[in-house]
């Protein structure tokens, strides 16, 4: 029976094709590469990593045979392009089928200014420097993908935190806040699997299933992520326009005293919805339903329309000021917003929220492309680069120095990350003093030697930072910001 090509498991055909040319092409005598990924920059000065363990686990545990060895060596060939046979038979009998490297990183779950180390990988065995740089393409597409997501989810979750803190009697409720609807958006499973998980170290909210599915499988989670009853257009179209009020009291009586109900109420006509379905016919329904009703819009100019329906809905049911002397609605009615949500549209819609004294507990939010799938590599540079290579017995630097774009400048060195007087800086490796590197050794000839809980990245994520990691997201920088880039000035790192 002939055998399947491949499942997209074999990892000697998860690169580019041209990687396959390159193990014979270092200096005579390498005998060590070590390579580091980092963001080079971005809108942001920050961002918070995540994404190596789930990586590990997935492709870097299983080990390699001798029919992954056979299919690569029949794919290549029909590219026309080299196949390193020996080598890769080499890391089966020598090695177990498991790459020959090591992986250290910081430690998932921080916050760190850009244009730092985070990941640095070095081959273990002399016979086998080509491994290092090797399997760039799915390592760096690993980090790149879910580390942006999880920037932009947290940068929200500074915006929303300082519009609770403001405006709000209640910043508790803002890990339920920002609800993940990105699941249909985004280009694969795999990828609303990697971001969804990415979006949960910030809230607890999701409708991307495989998201909390990824965050239990590769991260241990226990109960990561919660979500609640939610009418769609279909749900109450089906029922014929002249019965739009008998869909939503469906919902509300199918779903009563559930904690929160999500009524999406523009599929006509927003404004009737308010004052006279929900403020008027249903409105003891709502009160006595033992619920939180959100009554959500999906379409028109976010700020505007979600100020409309929380000023609409006050005008039905009353409001109460609170301590901060914010209009808010009763608890038993809220809104919601879910579509056309980015970080701009968040900082317009809290804005707007705050110019009409409406207090921003009023709102419950979800994020689908905004916080899916609008980005790309480049959203905050990411790379990898070789940074060191050991030839005949001696280091040397290795680094890129491109006189077209200084912004692609490469670090050199060994490298390792240091927090010194609260700020995180990259130096040499010898720069750092005993105990004071804080990249981890996470993985290691086929060993994962760091097994991280998705409570220790939420707890990393919460850790107080400067205001000037998130400050360009409310579209205002502070004193606090230093004056250069927080990379080490130190002789060899670019600053």
């Amino acid at each position: 029976m002939p055998r399947i090509l491949s499942n997209f498991d074999n990892l000697i055909l998860n690169t580019d094709t041209y990687k396959h040319s390159h193990w014979n092409l270092y200096p005579p005598g390498t005998e060590y590469v070590s390579s580091y990924i980092e963001s080079r920059g971005g809108p942001f000065p920050a961002h918070l990593f995540v994404g190596l363990q789930a990586f590990v686990k997935k492709h870097l545990l299983r080990p390699l045979t001798i029919d992954d060895i056979d299919e690569a060596e029949i794919v290549t060939r029909q590219h026309e392009i080299p196949f390193n046979r020996k080598g890769w038979l080499g890391v089966v009998n020598d090695h177990g089928g498991y790459l020959p490297v090591e992986i250290q990183a910081v430690p998932e779950g921080t916050v760190l200014p850009n244009k730092n180390v985070l990941v640095q990988v070095v081959n273990t065995d002399p016979e086998y420097p080509w491994a290092t740089s090797f399997f760039e393409t799915a390592l760096l597409r690993a980090i790149w993908y879910p580390t942006s997501v999880a920037t932009t989810s947290w940068l929200a979750k500074q915006l929303i935190r300082e519009a609770l803190e403001k405006t709000s009697d209640h910043p508790e409720i803002l890990r339920d806040v920002l609800q993940d609807y990105g699941a249909r958006g985004v280009s694969s499973q795999e990828s609303a699997a990697l971001g969804g998980l990415a979006h949960l170290i910030n809230f607890r909210q999701t409708n991307t299933i495989s998201g909390s599915l990824a965050a239990t499988l590769y991260y241990n989670a226990l109960r990561p992520a919660i979500s609640q009853p939610n009418s769609e257009h279909t749900t109450v179209t089906s029922w014929g326009r002249e019965n739009e009020a008998k869909a939503h009291s469906n919902l509300i009586e199918q779903y009563k005293g559930w904690p929160f109900v999500v009524a999406v109420s523009d599929s006509y006509d927003l404004d009737n919805a308010v004052h006279k379905i929900f403020g008027g016919e249903l409105k003891e329904q709502i009160i006595n339903s033992g619920s939180t009703i959100l009554v959500r819009p999906d379409s028109g100019d976010p700020p505007t329309v979600i100020s409309d329906t929380i000023e609409g809905l006050i005008e039905e049911f009353g409001s109460q000021t609170n301590s901060k002397g914010y209009r808010v609605l009763p608890d038993y009615v809220r809104t919601a917003q879910g579509d056309g949500l980015t970080l701009e549209s968040l900082k317009r819609i809290y804005a707007e929220l705050d110019r009409r004294g409406l207090a921003a507990d009023n709102i419950y939010l979800g994020m689908g492309g905004g916080l899916l799938q609008y980005i790309n590599r480049d959203s905050l540079a990411f790379a990898q680069k070789a940074s060191a290579a050991k030839i005949d017995g001696e280091w040397v630097d290795v680094f890129k120095e491109p006189k077209t774009d200084t912004a692609k400048q490469s670090k050199r060195g060994r490298l390792a990350l240091v927090l010194r007087d609260g700020e995180y800086r990259t130096v040499r490796q010898e720069e750092a003093g005993e105990g004071e590197n804080l990249l981890r050794t996470v993985y290691r000839n086929g060993k994962l030697l760091v097994n991280d809980n998705f409570e220790d990245l939420i707890e990393r994520s919460e850790r107080p930072v400067p205001r000037w990691y998130y400050a360009p997201v409310h579209g205002s920088a502070t004193a606090d910001q230093p004056t250069r880039s927080s990379i080490s000035s130190v002789k060899g790192i670019p600053a």
